[in-house]
């Protein structure tokens, strides 16, 4: 699934940030406790969150996700968009809930981060 394929289920409008638009992303993960985040044994290559903080992006930096999604109507602050895109990580926002957002992605065929 491609970022741009997401945005679209999510109705996300522009993905903001950097786009690694030929990456293949099978993988992703919801929630808002980073530490449960960084202790999966691998990687997400979405990471979706009503968190709103630099700190989820230099987590999807440290676990190299390609893209976070943050849920509820949530907009992160230029100081977090202007990180993202030096730490190469696309950012979608959504106004769908968490259950919702992850129901479509699943339904899509991404699946959960192990």
């Amino acid at each position: 699934m491609k970022i741009a394929e997401i945005a679209t289920l999510l109705e996300t409008g522009a993905p903001l940030g950097r786009i690694q638009g030929d990456r293949d992303l099978t993988t992703a993960y919801a929630g808002d406790m980073l530490s449960d985040v960084l202790a999966l044994g691998g990687q997400p290559d979405v990471l979706l969150t009503g968190l709103v903080n630099p700190q989820v992006i230099r987590t999807a930096e440290m676990l190299d996700t390609a893209c976070v999604v943050f849920l509820r109507g949530k907009a992160p602050t230029e100081q977090i968009l202007s990180l993202a895109e030096s730490c190469g990580v696309c950012v979608l926002t959504t106004g769908k809930e968490m259950y919702e957002a992850c129901g479509l992605l699943y339904g899509a065929g991404l699946r959960p981060a192990q």
